[in-house]
């Protein structure tokens, strides 16, 4: 469920009609729904209750500082991949003990940023990385709380860049070394083993891949446990999918994927942590666009868009499906015209569908690309020196901008000329 509809005609973002935000700040933009936001975090912690744990959303779906700010004003805690992020969570309010860091290349700087402000808990994804924050913690005369991401050898079934628990992806030691490596953990300085770590994937529609890997994680707890190593926390990951597309494929529920967890490890005892990104800020966002041109092809017509691969990278990227509705509904019974709907950047790539039915479309007409909350605006780039859009979050009848669209000069002025350029 999000809080998108149609009202009287006209696609509103909560309380407030799409078009009014579009008067406001012009087209291309982001616009992220508050009551989407927290009813999905919501439906997460509730499917916990039963078990003591901690929600941490995956800030790499969408770190906007005030989306952080609501989900932390809600209890949620922060997973994050670098020390960008890390410094984003704490400026959005986030304390460190609510703050997991993940990430297959922490760096010295970033190992000791996170031990200076605090952290809940380093997620270990390699043998030298282990030993990289032994030092740093050992220098700085800390401990630093880890667990160690295993890799279960589980196919998601998911798209192949978003897997994550298959022996050859790069995350994680194998789940047959485990307990050799725990075994050096516990030998190292400035470490404490805290829990186990893992996650298989992105966008998984089906419990069964995360039952096998919670299985054989729970099979994995009993061991290390005999082993004499203290596993007090099991951090689950994400992953769980949503609805892109209009079809019969319909992703479990937060309460489902909750029974599984209490199912196959709630009988070990131990804090559990989840890391969702996309179920959470998925749904809670959409892309509006207008459109420039309605071009008529030769063999196919195109909507030529405002927005562009730059600005939202996945259909580019991941051949990802988006629903894309216009912003004033359809009139009943009109005819459909088929279009591609492309950008204006000059690669072939900047296809955002093919052969989509939608209504016929003029130039100034706008569309809002559904399930753009997630791994929309945090993958945009300038490319073809093009502004990053801006970002509006709604709050009933309320909106506000949360990252303004650079000028022109703003973009530019970033660039430097060196000395023997500057004449």
């Amino acid at each position: 469920m999000d809080h998108f509809l149609y009202r009287d005609g006209q696609l509103h973002a909560e309380d407030v009609p799409v078009a009014q935000i579009a008067a406001d700040v012009g087209t291309p933009f982001y616009c992220y729904s508050t009551a989407t936001l927290t009813r999905h975090f919501q439906l997460f912690d509730e499917a916990l209750s039963d078990l003591p744990h901690l929600v941490c959303f995956a800030m790499k779906s969408n770190s906007n500082q005030a989306v952080l700010r609501t989900l932390a004003d809600l209890g949620a805690g922060m997973d994050v991949v670098s020390g960008g992020e890390y410094a984003r969570a704490r400026a959005a309010g986030v304390p460190g003990d609510r703050i997991v860091f993940s990430g297959v290349g922490k760096t010295a700087d970033e190992i000791r940023m996170a031990l200076t402000e605090g952290v809940r808990q380093f997620n270990v994804e390699s043998e030298p990385e282990m030993r990289a924050i032994s030092a740093v913690a050992s220098a700085m005369g800390a401990t630093a709380p880890i667990t160690i991401r295993v890799n279960p050898d589980v196919d998601a079934k998911t798209h192949a860049k978003i897997s994550t628990g298959k022996k050859e992806d790069k995350f994680g030691i194998p789940i047959t070394r485990a307990r050799e490596v725990y075994a050096e953990a516990a030998a190292l300085p400035g470490l404490k083993v805290v829990g186990i770590d893992v996650h298989i994937g992105s966008q998984l529609t089906d419990l069964a891949p995360f039952e096998l890997a919670y299985t054989k994680i729970a099979d994995l707890t009993e061991q290390l446990r005999a082993d004499g190593h203290e596993i007090i926390r099991l951090d689950l990951g994400g992953g769980l999918g949503i609805p892109y597309a209009r079809s019969n494929e319909v992703p479990p529920l937060p309460s489902d994927y909750g029974a599984l967890v209490a199912r196959t490890v709630g009988h070990l005892g131990c804090e559990i942590e989840i890391e969702p990104g996309r179920l959470i800020s998925g749904n809670a966002g959409i892309l509006v666009s207008s459109v420039i041109y309605e071009k008529q092809g030769e063999e196919r017509d195109f909507l030529i868009l405002d927005a562009a691969m730059n600005d939202l990278i996945r259909p580019a990227m991941y051949e990802a499906y988006h629903d894309i509705v216009p912003v004033q509904e359809a009139t009943p019974g009109a005819t459909p015209a088929c279009y591609d709907i492309v950008g204006p950047v000059c690669e072939s790539g900047d296809t955002f569908a093919k052969r989509r039915d939608m209504p016929r479309l003029s130039a100034g007409e706008m569309v809002a690309f559904r399930s753009a909350g997630a791994y929309g605006a945090v993958m945009s780039s300038e490319y073809n020196s093009r502004p990053l859009i801006p970002e509006v979050l709604v709050h009933g009848d309320q909106f506000a901008v949360i990252r303004k669209r650079p000028s022109y000069a703003e973009m530019i002025a970033r660039d430097t000329i060196p000395e023997w350029l500057d004449r």
